[in-house]
């Protein structure tokens, strides 16, 4: 069955570009209204270990000054644990993170790591916030979330990103797959990293997805069309895939 697909909106790079100068412009919640007026569901934010891009102050105003429901991207550790329930955003998801990393370089190894993010899951769940696990397209790293008794997963998209047109279909295939069984599972899939226009509707068309989060890319085309146009472009694509 074919579900309705939202589109999430991480305006964290907006927040790189105002950090890069230092002040307060642009101001990425600035972003998060222009977002909602063209379409956008959700705001998604990142909020890092080293603060490179969102700020402390940037989330609770994000918390208290926007409609849309608040998507957190966290570490699992006891700073981003302490911060969430303080925040209280409507969605937490937990992402692996290296300081080193420029982006994130893949998805959680909820398999791996289950002991450690068993208590995240249910501390989170218990605040109220909707946990999301970011994973790889993986029937292993599915079983853990199920385990875990995570509400939503969200898939990383980015393998299938940086292949070449005419080699991507077995990871969409995978990714597709991997969507399925989240949803048999009781699992709602959402999926994420590096889409763009060139290479989301494909995605899109995968009738389990509820949820897409994009960003850097979206960000990066509101320097030549405006924040505005670039999100309605990228909803238009992903309606024409439904």
């Amino acid at each position: 069955m074919t579900v309705p697909l939202r589109l999430g909106v991480n305006i964290d790079h907006v927040a790189t570009i105002r950090n890069a100068r230092g002040g307060d412009f642009p101001d990425p919640v600035r972003a998060a209204h222009v977002a909602e007026a063209a379409g956008a569901q959700g705001i998604t934010a990142h909020l890092r270990e080293d603060r490179r891009h969102i700020r402390d102050d940037d989330l609770v105003r994000l918390k208290n000054e926007i409609a849309l429901p608040l998507n957190l991207e966290m570490a699992a550790t006891e700073e981003m644990l302490r911060i969430a329930l303080a925040t209280r955003p409507h969605a937490a998801c937990i992402v692996p993170e290296k300081r080193e990393e420029r982006t994130t370089e893949g998805g959680l190894d909820a398999a791996g790591q289950f002991n450690h993010l068993r208590r995240f899951v249910d501390e989170l769940g218990a605040a109220g916030i909707r946990v999301s696990l970011f994973i790889e397209p993986d029937a292993a790293q599915i079983d853990a979330a199920v385990r875990l008794r995570a509400p939503v997963v969200e898939l990383h998209t980015g393998r299938y990103a940086h292949l070449p047109e005419d080699g991507r279909e077995a990871e969409l295939k995978r990714l597709a797959d991997a969507a399925a069984l989240a949803a048999k599972n009781g699992i709602e899939p959402h999926a994420g990293h590096g889409l763009t226009y060139a290479n989301v509707v494909p995605i899109a068309a995968v009738p389990q997805f509820a949820e897409l989060n994009i960003g850097h890319f979206l960000i990066g085309e509101a320097i030549f069309v405006g924040l505005e146009a670039s999100i309605r472009r990228m909803r238009d694509l992903m309606d024409s895939a439904r």
